[in-house]
């Protein structure tokens, strides 16, 4: 076995060149970090190093040679078989035989067909590549049951159908959150851990609706926090508040919560609520957080904040742990923070949620933008992305637009 390295500014660059290079399938087995450029031992940068193996060519006699003789052998089978049923017509014991036997050559041809989508190249292709993504294991696992049920062996022999399909599936498992028409006031509620910039996409959504945009007219917006408990939050809010001419107020109780909703129900038409951040293992804090929001009314709509940049299970498990605001969609920061977004979406999938906004920066509010099914694929590594195909497939309408409804 053949160690080969690559080195790169980062893993993703090197893998870009080991594609480049080498245009078969590949193995990471180790990577660390290194100096790279620079002059007798100045003005180099950090880098990445890669070992890594090539994958077995095709052989000879492939799988897919293997199955089609084996496939001819079987129908000869099944001639053979129904040849002496039509000759034992007089005999029923016979014809009988007969007859199980062109069943067992029919299921055995079924077998035959099934074996050679498994053992196809295309499988492990595929599966490189939804792990470059970092897809989830149950995720690649229902992408192979789709692959054996829905592709014939001709079509798993085309590299390019089998990734444009590939790429229609994985944007059919993306939810994007649909808004309609709401009852003034709207109430938006955004919760979430620590740290995932809940209060920073809060001001984003208050200066989008609130001052408008890009012809988009402004609306009446208020912001509550009831993050009292965190005086730089308050603060960052009220400046941010004043800058923009969009009142907020503090309240750390569901009794003044009610109070402040109602005062602002007549003349408002968004209300945008920043809440405490909270361990998602901390059971009773969020309970005493979820206590404090049924303040806001049955009209208050949750959505769950989440930096892009948490592993698979870490989402997962946030999401699972948050399930008991019954949060209306998922809103993903730190967007432009991780190069790989397969774990978002494999947990959007398991956990069947949607998703309402992206964001990718600090500035306010430039670095919002309205989730797409477009976005998310335009984002995959190591594909061939066709956008204009996949635009009349998913079109996105106005998904970076923020109209009001």
């Amino acid at each position: 076995m053949e160690i080969y390295t690559e080195q790169g500014e980062s893993r993703k660059e090197c893998e870009l060149k080991i594609r480049e290079n080498h245009k078969q399938p590949y193995r990471i087995l180790r990577e660390k970090q290194i100096d790279i450029g620079g002059f007798l031992g100045f003005f180099s940068k950090p880098g990445v190093q890669v070992e890594f193996i090539l994958s077995r060519q095709q052989k000879e006699s492939s799988p897919i040679s293997d199955n089609r003789q084996n496939l001819e052998e079987v129908k000869r089978k099944v001639l053979a078989a129904a040849a002496r049923q039509y000759e034992a017509k007089g005999g029923f014991e016979k014809g009988k035989e007969a007859s199980q036997e062109i069943l067992n050559s029919i299921n055995e041809i079924k077998e035959t067909i099934a074996n050679g989508r498994q053992e196809h190249p295309a499988f492990t292709q595929v599966t490189e590549l939804l792990k470059i993504n970092d897809f989830s294991d149950s995720y690649i696992k229902k992408i192979h049951a789709r692959l054996r049920k829905e592709m014939s062996i001709s079509e798993l022999e085309n590299p390019s159908f089998v990734q444009d399909r590939l790429l229609e599936w994985i944007g059919e498992s993306i939810s994007i959150y649909n808004e309609t028409t709401y009852q003034k006031p709207r109430i938006m509620s955004l919760v979430g851990p620590t740290g995932v910039g809940k209060t920073t996409t809060v001001s984003k959504l208050a200066a989008i609706y609130g001052i408008g945009t890009d012809g988009i007219p402004a609306i009446d917006v208020k912001m509550i926090t009831i993050d009292a408990f965190r005086i730089c939050a308050k603060e960052q809010l009220e400046q941010i508040g004043s800058i923009m001419q969009i009142p907020v107020c503090c309240v750390d109780n569901k009794h003044d919560l009610r109070t402040q909703v109602a005062l602002r129900s007549e003349d408002t038409d968004l209300i945008l609520i920043d809440t405490i951040g909270k361990s998602p293992r901390d059971a009773s804090k969020l309970g005493e957080m979820k206590e404090i929001l049924e303040g806001a009314g049955r009209r208050t709509e949750f959505h769950l904040v989440i930096s892009a940049t948490t592993s698979t299970s870490g989402i997962e498990n946030i999401m699972q742990q948050f399930e008991p605001f019954n949060y209306k969609s998922v809103i993903f920061t730190k967007f432009d923070e991780t190069d790989r977004i397969g774990n978002i979406i494999s947990a959007l999938a398991e956990k069947r949620k949607s998703v309402s906004f992206i964001t990718d920066g600090q500035t306010v509010p430039v670095d919002i933008r309205r989730a797409s099914v477009i976005r998310f694929l335009m984002n995959l590594d190591g594909f061939k992305v066709n956008r204009e195909k996949l635009e009349i497939r998913f079109p996105s309408g106005e998904a970076d637009q923020f109209r009001w409804k």
